[in-house]
């Protein structure tokens, strides 16, 4: 049975997308800790990001700083942190968090609660940074 993530990269299911490529595919976490939180995955469902091979780890991670980069000029901050977690859903994934403080990037404070135009706004603006970088 194909995870969740997977169903959202087959268009099965909606999903505010913010970048993709051939391999990876990028989207706003609908339970954020703040604003342009966003999740990186790897298209083909793995459930445990070690186990993706060495080429594919990288590429990942190469994908997650291009989409942090147009995080951090949509949502100036000081930082955008990144974590790995995930034992919520069965596929490998990066947390992508702009971040003012370290604690933005506490995964037990009270996540937002946003309005479908809130996201698409939000998606769209880290869309437009990341297709001016020509990505």
């Amino acid at each position: 049975m194909a995870s969740i993530f997977s169903k959202i990269v087959a268009g099965e299911i909606p999903s505010y997308k913010v970048a993709e490529d051939e391999r990876f595919y990028a989207f706003l976490d609908i339970n954020p800790l703040v604003k342009g939180h966003t999740l990186v995955i790897p298209k083909r469902e793995v459930d445990y990001i070690f186990d993706l091979s060495d080429e594919e780890l990288a590429g990942l991670h190469v994908f997650a700083k291009h989409v942090a980069l147009a995080i951090r000029r949509a949502f100036p901050c000081r930082k955008v942190g990144e974590a790995v977690l995930g034992l919520e859903v069965p596929h490998a994934h990066i947390h992508l968090i702009p971040m003012q403080n370290e604690s933005d990037m506490l995964f037990s404070n009270p996540k937002l609660k946003l309005a479908p135009e809130e996201f698409q706004t939000i998606a769209d603006a880290i869309r437009r940074e990341w297709e001016a970088a020509g990505k």
